[in-house]
């Protein structure tokens, strides 16, 4: 862990009960769309000092040390005031670079970067793409510029959806979407094209916001743990079913899977900030109705109502 990284604020943002065009910017953009791209970093055999002089050029708190595209380690603030009080200042960053970084991955959910942030309380986050390349660094200050930068393009966008005169929604529809295992590119995309219509029949926010976890923890249980399915949605004039059915691999024990923390998801998926063990368990929270069939090797279907008109002890509404 980075137990000396330059300390940051947390973002004063929830994942989960933030104001819905929040949460649906926050699950829309990933940390690609967000992160700083123009990466300030140094060499394994830069001197502390050196690396001192670049910060303060530069004003950033912390600096990657990279080989190339590959990320070796990072310097901070806090290391840099370590090695002038205790005289090694000029020695190379190789020595004293703080190796087991935390990184984060750009195709990952803005979600993710707001978790870690406000999780770890770290200034800056080196971003990887697929192939473990160094391809931006990502700040708090970066996540609030492009929330309030996306924020007022949303404003402007409903601006011009209030001037223009539309025909009220069906009351009963259906929607349907693909999920491709491991695929975190498109994780988040069935449950925001969920909210978006769910928003356009004025339904209430807080029934709006059980229904957007239901279903966004339901897909990324589909990305993280099955082979691949479906998430598809029907909107009656009383409630909202969810159902979720993928391929496989099925589940051994559903007791276990329903307890909050258990979870199958190896290392890999856990470093990339899944695999918490509490989708399954948060969809049934918010739901009024839930229920799990599962077949080992065959597959898993999951179906999650919530009442249109409904407010289940412990759930607030906004």
């Amino acid at each position: 862990m980075m137990n000396n990284e330059f300390i940051a604020s947390d973002i004063p943002i929830s994942v989960v009960d933030s104001p819905s065009v929040v949460l649906e910017l926050i699950y829309q953009l990933k940390i690609k769309d967000v992160m700083t791209r123009a990466v300030v970093t140094c060499n394994r055999t830069d001197t502390l000092r050196h690396i001192r002089e670049v910060m303060k050029e530069n004003h950033i708190g912390g600096l990657p040390i990279t080989d190339g595209d590959t990320l070796l380690g990072i310097v901070t603030l806090e290391d840099i005031i370590m090695a002038l009080d205790k005289g090694y200042v000029d020695k190379p960053a190789d020595e004293y670079m703080t190796r087991n970084v935390i990184v984060l991955e750009d195709d990952m959910p803005l979600s993710f970067a707001i978790t870690y942030i406000n999780k770890y309380h770290y200034g800056h986050f080196p971003v990887l793409n697929k192939n473990k390349e160094l391809v931006g660094i990502l700040t708090s200050r970066d996540v609030v510029q492009s929330l309030l930068v996306e924020m007022n393009r949303e404003v402007l966008r409903l601006e011009k959806i209030n001037q223009k005169e539309s025909a009220p929604p069906d009351k009963y529809s259906k929607m349907s979407f693909t999920t491709i295992r491991h695929d975190f590119e498109l994780a988040g995309k069935a449950s925001t094209e969920i909210k978006k219509a769910l928003k356009s029949r004025n339904i209430d926010s807080g029934i709006i916001r059980r229904i957007a976890i239901a279903s966004y923890e339901l897909e990324i249980n589909q990305v993280v743990h099955s082979l691949g399915g479906t998430i598809s949605c029907t909107i009656q004039p009383d409630k909202v079913i969810i159902v979720a059915a993928d391929k496989g691999p099925g589940i051994e024990s559903i007791d276990q899977v329903m307890q909050e923390g258990w979870s199958t998801a190896d290392e890999w998926i856990r470093s990339l900030g899944f695999g918490a063990g509490m989708g399954l368990p948060n969809t049934k929270r918010v739901s009024d109705e839930f229920s799990i069939e599962s077949t080992p090797g065959a597959g898993t279907k999951v179906h999650s109502v919530v009442y249109l008109n409904s407010n289940p002890q412990g759930e607030g509404s906004a």
